[in-house]
């Protein structure tokens, strides 16, 4: 299962011998287990689970997850195929509210079907492989670009601090927020990284720290709650976070806590960093109080991991996300360029839409 790539830590999602292969993300660091589906059943399972995670890595996941779900269709039955296309859309967006990657990656698989209205089945349904197999290539492309651009507005010997994973386990290949700290390595460069541990599932410690590691870098795990204290000592010159929806003017939803490393940042003078392909931009919601923020099960918080740690019984908040104003953000990086305050025009011309 390798991938056009080389990694330097297993792939996140692999299509292989018709079935799609995720590698189960709820087992990592101390295990590599790879999910064998043919079904898309199972893989809105995997994407509700948290199996695969990061907003690219669920995209493409659910792409494959609606070629599955239709494979198998009656080619005689023209009606019911497009019937069933249209549920397996649905079901899989529904399966997490606040990435937009997966509707995006949804309707554009949808969108690519309908291009092809009036042709045989078959000759639909291999257009929809190949459309889920180019999400994925396109993918790799994007990171690295935003890699490229990202890395401009660092330099070698800097701290940089991240929150949750928004790495090579969380997309095709390089990773949003992740993708200039392997090309610094690549160039030599001597980073000095520090990943929060990303509470309550812990992706920072579980897949930043895994996947960095594995890359030879300079990585330091710390809790999310000693984040000031780095800064305070003079420790990071950046923060760069991944993001799962961009609202128009320039709000972000990320993984819970990314907010609060904002109003840290900006207290102490850093710059704060968005990762974004254009696929995670939504300019259909036009501000963070408009994303929907998924919340979780309360075992996450209770019982982390099978260990219960809070009284039976006690109330548990838990949402997965939060929104960062765009006030608090230095700048959001795509695969098409550096955008800066104020955002909106930015973000219309990022996506190609001017008006």
């Amino acid at each position: 299962m390798k991938p056009e790539i080389e990694l330097p830590h297993p792939p996140a999602v692999v299509w292989k011998e018709g079935r799609l292969w995720l590698l189960d993300q709820r087992r990592l660091p101390t295990e590599t287990v790879y999910l064998e589906l043919t079904r898309f059943e199972e893989v809105r399972e995997a994407i509700r689970d948290l199996a695969v995670r990061g907003a690219p890595a669920i995209g493409i996941a659910a792409a494959y997850g609606l070629y599955l779900g239709v494979r198998n269709a009656p080619e005689a039955d023209e009606t019911g195929f497009w019937r069933e296309l249209r549920r397996v859309a649905e079901r899989l967006s529904a399966s997490r509210p606040t990435a937009v990657n997966l509707s995006w990656a949804l309707q554009r698989m949808v969108r690519r079907a309908e291009r092809m209205k009036g042709s045989p089945l078959s000759e639909v349904k291999e257009a929809l492989f190949q459309e889920a197999e180019a999400i994925r290539r396109e993918d790799a492309e994007v990171c690295r670009r935003i890699g490229e651009y990202a890395l401009s507005l660092l330099e070698d010997g800097m701290g940089v601090l991240t929150h949750c994973n928004a790495g090579g386990l969380a997309t095709a290949a390089y990773g949003t927020a992740l993708a200039p700290l392997y090309l610094a390595q690549e160039r030599g460069w001597r980073l000095k990284v520090f990943a929060d541990e990303t509470r309550p599932v812990l992706q920072g410690a579980r897949l930043t720290a895994y996947e960095l590691m594995q890359a030879g870098v300079d990585v330091t795990l710390i809790c999310d709650n000693m984040a000031a204290a780095v800064m305070q000592r003079g420790w990071v010159q950046a923060v760069l976070v991944g993001t799962d929806r961009v609202a128009a003017n320039g709000d972000v939803a990320n993984k819970i806590g990314t907010y609060g490393l904002a109003v840290l940042a900006r207290a102490h003078e850093i710059p704060f960093y968005v990762a974004a392909p254009t696929s995670s931009i939504d300019l259909e919601t036009p501000t963070g109080e408009e994303i929907p923020i998924e919340e979780r099960p309360v075992e996450e918080v209770t019982q982390g991991f099978g260990k219960r740690t809070a009284p039976e019984g006690v109330a548990v908040f838990n949402p997965a996300f939060d929104v960062t104003p765009a006030e608090y953000v230095t700048a959001i990086v795509t695969e098409r360029g550096i955008i800066r305050p104020p955002f909106a025009e930015g973000l219309r011309r990022a996506v190609g839409t001017t008006e």
